[in-house]
């Protein structure tokens, strides 16, 4: 049996041009069936049919009030809500969006290779990865360090990379709870390479599979 994914990648200010590559990423992933939108009215009807939410590289405000209502419901009554990259960069208007995601999009550097520190392998997005993981990525800063707030999957090492602005603790990837419902957020997945890269597919798929309690990360 499937799961069903609501994909999400409405865009108000930057528009990624790996998008249309990220969401046929999503819908070749193992276990999934995606249903894919870019119409606030997505958001509008009810969620309690899917999975996960996920928001892939959506940018600026993208929901209508009664969309924000019914994802604060969906997420508080236990459905699974995941942000790839961009999703940082979404809804700076809207407190609670902040707060759901852990935290919000500041800045990054130029487009680079760069080293990610996996500090929990214990998480299905992270336990197939090495301990220090080359990849190439923005790299970015966020308004405020989320550490304390969220478990802290992976972190960037800003020494292998130029122009990063957190310092020593620069928290990359991370999950939380929210109410009876699990958020997972990557801020990796700017460009159609990464969509195209095996080890942050299944990064990808194991974010999706914890936040919507699938399989061995149902409990």
């Amino acid at each position: 049996m499937t799961a069903r994914l609501l994909v999400y990648t409405r865009t108000t200010a930057y528009r990624h041009d790996s998008i249309p590559d990220a969401v046929t990423a999503v819908r070749a992933l193992d276990g999934f069936t995606v249903d894919h939108s870019e119409d606030p009215a997505a958001l509008e009807a009810p969620l309690d049919g899917y999975a996960a939410v996920v928001f892939l590289s959506t940018s600026g405000e993208v929901l209508t009030p009664a969309g924000r209502e019914r994802l604060t419901g969906y997420v508080g009554a236990g459905g699974g809500f995941v942000g790839v990259h961009a999703a940082a960069c979404t809804e700076y208007d809207w407190p609670y969006y902040g707060e759901l995601l852990g935290a919000r999009f500041d800045r990054h550097p130029a487009y680079q290779p760069g080293k990610a520190v996996i500090e929990d392998h214990d998480h299905s997005a992270t336990r197939h990865l090495p301990t220090v993981w080359d990849f190439t990525d923005e790299w970015y800063d966020f308004r405020t360090n989320p550490r304390g707030r969220v478990r802290v999957l992976a972190g960037a090492d800003e020494s292998s990379y130029e122009g990063g602005g957190m310092g020593a603790d620069h928290p990359l990837v991370w999950c939380r709870e929210e109410g009876a419902g699990r958020v997972f957020y990557t801020a990796l997945g700017h460009a159609s390479e990464a969509y195209r890269d095996p080890g942050f597919l299944a990064h990808l798929r194991g974010g999706i599979t914890w936040a919507a309690r699938l399989g061995r990360d149902a409990q």
